[in-house]
């Protein structure tokens, strides 16, 4: 399967996810970074200080992205992929009125940074010449792979109940 077919099935799922999500919005959950609370200011004031420090470590690595986008063909879907989940989350949880729900969030970031995760693991940039971009490629698939171990997790809770499957409960 090319790559260009995983990011349109990636996109495909996003769609349906989302469609079949929408009546999650109708339930009173509380605030913090559990997969069925809302990370909302309220939800960040509930959450572990390390949480919040890892949150900060791991967006200073989308960033520094940014040096890279240029040259380096990863560094562009690695940004691109957290610009656009950005946005579609604001547009998600703003007008479709869907809410900020951690695991929601965590599905998000699967969605967005698998494509840039999968370059940057076919280009193996972290394993052949020492350079910076090598070290930052390195860097992001390590950050990449850590939040993935959170979030597969979380989004599963989040499809589970908002899907109303139950196998999680």
């Amino acid at each position: 399967m090319t790559f260009i077919r995983i990011s349109k099935l990636i996109c495909l799922t996003a769609f349906v996810v989302i469609t079949y999500t929408l009546p999650a919005t109708a339930q009173d959950y509380g605030h913090g970074n559990g997969a069925l609370q809302v990370f909302d200011a309220e939800g960040q004031t509930n959450t572990p200080q390390w949480v919040l420090i890892w949150i900060v470590l791991m967006l200073g690595t989308f960033a520094a992205g940014l040096i890279f986008v240029r040259n380096h063909v990863p560094a562009r879907w690695i940004v691109g992929g957290l610009i656009l989940g950005f946005v579609a989350m604001g547009i998600l949880t703003g007008p479709v009125g869907l809410l900020p729900l951690s695991g929601f969030i965590a599905l998000m970031h699967i969605l967005f940074w698998t494509p840039g995760l999968i370059l940057l693991i076919r280009e193996r940039a972290f394993l052949k010449d020492r350079s910076l971009y090598s070290l930052w490629a390195g860097l992001m698939t390590a950050v990449i792979l850590f939040s993935f171990i959170f979030d597969i997790r979380d989004a599963s809770i989040y499809l589970d109940h908002s899907l109303g499957i139950g196998i999680l409960s």
